[in-house]
């Protein structure tokens, strides 16, 4: 059909400028396929994550430096990747970021960036599902059936092609679609300056990225991806602590959250706002907890 053949179109363009993007990055990082996402950037990216939550787990810093961080650990190859001037050689570790960085945090960190990203461009969708899910602990329900793709939304009436920000503006005017698109979507449009694979860009197939902020579903704005973090370890940092908190207990116990449990969540996040955030006080809340000292061995 020729809406298919317009969809398959759209596809081939996007896999063009992904091409030229990965050209681009192997004219920095020379004739390899690590651009590609194989090999030592891609470990280098895992490194990362596991050695911030490492670090600051065992120095007993913030849970909130997991969202918003002026440091990260790089090495020289992930360090041009994301941008970072200054960082040479293979061995990861602890770097400065510049005062102006989007980085620090786990969600403009290259491992999250790439998974809640399509293959063939971004998803502000995924993304601000991540955010959603993962840091505030509010998952939206799921999508109501027969619900029109964005890609339906992306073709205009002259035949052209809508911008992705466009493109979820009019799939937010549908009724259906609207209540659980105006929690996503504005978090996700906040990270679009970062490509599929996680590196900074400012255009996306010729057209450059709207700057503008968005705003949360509890009505905080915000300008862009550093504003956002920052609201998250303020003014949204319960919803975080609570959510982090029941993410661990559900870990430690092999079991998810039940109706008992919250008085146990509540003095949690309660520890969590005295202390500053520590990682001893989320772990060794739940150590301590009923849930914890009282659970039963399974038998075989």
């Amino acid at each position: 059909t020729e809406l298919g053949e317009a969809e398959k179109a759209r596809d081939n363009v996007r896999v063009e400028v992904l091409k030229k993007e990965l050209a681009d990055m192997r004219a920095k990082f020379g004739n390899s396929r690590r651009a590609e996402f194989e090999g030592s950037l891609r470990g280098a990216m895992r490194r990362e994550a596991e050695m911030m939550f490492r670090y600051l787990m065992r120095e007993d810093r913030s849970v909130l430096e997991l969202i918003d961080n002026d440091s990260t650990f790089l090495n020289e190859e992930l360090a041009k990747h994301y941008g970072v001037p200054g960082v040479e050689g293979g061995n990861m570790r602890l770097v400065k970021l510049p005062p102006d960085s989007p980085r620090g945090g786990i969600i403009t960190m290259g491992t999250v960036l790439a998974v809640t990203s399509d293959p063939t461009r971004t998803s502000p969708v995924k993304r601000g599902l991540f955010i959603l899910d993962n840091i505030l602990g509010t998952p939206p329900p799921p999508a109501p059936p027969n619900i029109p793709s964005l890609e339906a939304s992306e073709k205009t009436k002259d035949g052209g092609n809508l911008t992705l920000r466009a493109a979820l503006a009019l799939h937010r005017e549908q009724p259906l679609c609207s209540s659980c698109h105006n929690r996503m979507d504005p978090l996700g449009l906040a990270l679009e300056n970062f490509n599929a694979m996680g590196s900074w860009r400012e255009m996306d197939q010729g057209i450059p990225l709207e700057s503008a902020g968005g705003k949360l579903i509890t009505g905080e704005s915000f300008a862009d991806v550093r504003e956002l973090k920052r609201l998250l370890v303020t003014a949204r940092r319960q919803d975080y602590y609570h959510c982090i908190t029941e993410k661990l207990f559900t870990y430690a116990l092999g079991r998810g959250p039940q109706a008992a449990d919250i008085t146990t969540f509540d003095s949690i996040v309660g520890q969590l706002e005295k202390s500053g955030g520590k990682f001893s006080s989320l772990i060794m809340g739940i150590i301590d907890s009923p849930a914890f000292q009282k659970r039963q061995r399974s038998t075989p």
